[in-house]
């Protein structure tokens, strides 16, 4: 019969820096196909191009800040259960983070310069919630997930119209986001209260504005 060894405090913060290591400074790597390949390359004029690769620049942003969130809210979970489904939702944020990374360099452009920042303030902010307990941790993720839907619906809408390729990752991206929100209602997440997911919108549009160029 095989064990799991629970890890210890020190031995979760290696692996965190670990993570944060591979997020921001690493190649990850996808398990999923990447779903724009499926669609065939254009020509977008320089414009556009700009104009998606900043797109893209803040949903790899975005999936910069899922991953420190996730890894976070995992360190202090006090139920196994949570901690294994929030380390799963991680684990397809990392197939986003490589999508979206493979269609920046497609773009001839490059991830954002302050993914450190990003990545430093999310898993703080993670850790917070998770301090709070299990159902607001899950609560944190819906609401998490609400708002990264809405953003990814709106780029789906204002993407070059030729971007095929952008928005099949996209739409991918989108579906998973409805799917890790429902599986953290159905595990017992607490609705936040109201002055928590307007400050979660505040803080998204700052980094929207600031990652699509910077």
């Amino acid at each position: 019969m095989t064990t799991t060894r629970r890890l210890s405090p020190l031995d979760r913060l290696i692996v965190d820096a670990q993570n944060a290591l591979d997020t921001v400074a690493g190649s990850p790597r996808a398990a999923r196909p990447n779903p724009g390949d499926a669609e065939a390359e254009v020509v977008l004029d320089e414009a556009e191009r700009r104009h998606a690769a900043g797109l893209m620049r803040i949903n790899h942003v975005g999936e910069v800040c899922a991953q420190a969130l996730y890894v976070g809210q995992a360190a202090v979970a006090r139920d196994e259960g949570t901690r294994a489904q929030l380390l799963a939702a991680a684990q397809e944020e990392t197939d986003h983070l490589a999508w979206c990374a493979d269609r920046l360099r497609e773009l001839d452009s490059r991830p954002s310069l302050l993914n450190p920042v990003w990545y430093a303030g999310s898993y703080a902010i993670g850790v917070l919630a998770g301090l709070r307990g299990d159902g607001w941790n899950l609560g944190f993720v819906v609401e998490t997930e609400r708002q990264v839907e809405a953003h990814l619906e709106e780029h789906l809408q204002t993407l070059p119209a030729a971007d095929g390729r952008s928005r099949a990752i996209l739409r991918v991206m989108k579906d998973d986001e409805v799917r890790h929100a429902e599986h953290a209602r159905e595990a017992g997440a607490k609705i936040l209260p109201p002055p928590v997911p307007t400050v979660m919108a505040l803080a998204s549009k700052v980094m929207k504005t600031v990652a699509y160029r910077l």
